[in-house]
């Protein structure tokens, strides 16, 4: 058995990893985010000084806001899109037995693991292929496509953990699948759909890669940042919207850990 000495030097060693880890993940974006209070419009540290003014100037840029609303816009879509495919998805997985049930499970998770610019070559080519213009519309199937895997992963791990008395039951007392659905299953999925609807409106809303392949003359907030940094214009304007991409990402992955644990303890 280990000594109080050797626990003491395994609980320092672990704690510095961590929070070398944390440094390592964290320290880059906390400088990005510092710079965009600099007064200074050439990014050096240590900055030059505080101020907000570039927020203002930035939010007063049409291009700015036009590519926030599209950003939302098609986060909504992609969001609303998932949720009903992955969630339908899930079901089928869970509920049905069918020839090639593992193959298609796998192939409905696998747009999470591939590359993005693979995602958004082959569906560039699907839509030139068909003649489809490159619209918002396209952004949104894009965007679609990874966002149905978190919605279909949290439903589906939801799903396999529900005791199946609950729905045995409901039958035995009379009650029609649209009722055992409604009274049993959605009220105890719902926090794992609402997790999954938060993780993929994250996913999307900061999404760069499948949206330079999808987005014809359309501009999302991700590529604006990439369009404004290869051109190296806009630099303070730039730090500011990486700022708000990063705050309004963080806002729903904080609400979704938040459900999840909640689920958490009332499956104990």
């Amino acid at each position: 058995m280990a000594g109080p000495q050797t626990r003491r030097l395994t609980a320092t060693l672990l704690g510095s990893w961590v929070v070398l880890v944390l440094g390592f993940l964290f320290i880059p974006i906390i400088i990005i985010l510092t710079y965009a209070f600099d007064t200074s419009t050439i990014q050096g540290w240590p900055i030059a000084g505080f101020t907000t003014h570039w927020f203002v100037d930035t939010w007063a840029d049409e291009e700015v806001r036009e590519a926030f609303l599209l950003s939302t816009e098609v986060a909504l879509a992609a969001t609303l899109l998932a949720v009903l495919l992955g969630s339908l998805a899930a079901f089928a997985v869970y509920r049905f037995a069918f020839f090639g049930k593992e193959v298609f499970s796998f192939l409905l998770i696998l747009p999470i693991a591939l590359p993005g610019i693979i995602t958004g070559m082959a569906l560039n080519s699907y839509f030139v292929f068909w003649g489809i213009d490159l619209s918002i519309w396209t952004i949104i199937i894009g965007h679609a496509t990874f966002c149905i895997v978190i919605v279909y992963n949290n439903v589906i791990a939801r799903l396999r953990r529900l005791p199946s008395s609950w729905v045995e039951a409901s039958q035995d007392l009379g009650a029609g699948a649209f009722t055992t659905f409604r009274r049993i299953t959605l009220p105890m999925i719902a926090t794992s759909v609402g997790a999954g609807a938060l993780l993929a409106f994250a996913l999307s809303f900061d999404e760069v890669i499948v949206s330079t392949f999808t987005a014809g003359a359309q501009t999302t907030l991700p590529l604006w940042i990439f369009g404004a940094i290869r051109l190296g214009q806009k630099l303070p304007e730039v730090n500011v919207v990486v700022f708000g991409v990063i705050a309004i990402t963080l806002v729903p992955v904080i609400l979704a850990q938040k459900l999840i644990g909640d689920a958490g303890r009332l499956h104990k």
